[in-house]
């Protein structure tokens, strides 16, 4: 069923599909991003007196799950002729190779301008244990009516 901006009330969900990470897909990612930085890419890159922050391994890019959430929103509006304007994330947590996580979405608003139809999302993104990996918001341009 195609979401229509009339039928959206705060409150509404929108859920994207999981996604198994692996140390294939990091890497993937590095190559696609061209984005080799070794946090990526070596397991002992941050042991040592590196720096404050051990990870205790590699962990997955934070732009993957930027893309993910991307992915949600678009596949949520594209059929309506809705247009994805917008999206600010923050990464809460690492997500390491052997994770699940999954996007999702909580409609926080609608509103009509003299120009056009806007939708206001919270969007977040969860591993396989429910923790909070990434959070954001979004925003969705409705066109108006012919």
């Amino acid at each position: 069923m195609t979401t229509t901006f009339e039928g959206l009330k705060a409150g509404d969900g929108i859920e994207g599909p999981s996604f198994a990470v692996s140390r294939e897909s990091i890497r993937l990612f590095c190559d696609a991003s061209l984005d080799y930085n070794p946090l990526h890419l070596d397991d002992n890159y941050m042991k040592g007196n590196f720096g404050k922050t051990n990870f205790g391994g590699i962990i997955m890019h934070g732009m993957n799950n930027f893309g993910l959430i991307s992915r949600m929103i678009t596949d949520w509006a594209y059929p309506a002729g809705a247009i994805h304007r917008r999206l600010e994330t923050r990464w809460v947590k690492p997500v390491r190779p052997g994770d699940t996580i999954q996007p999702m979405g909580v409609i926080k608003s609608k509103q009509e301008t003299a120009k056009s139809r806007w939708v206001l999302i919270d969007v977040l993104v969860r591993n396989q244990r429910g923790d909070k990996v990434a959070t954001g918001e979004a925003m969705v341009e409705f066109p108006r009516p012919a």
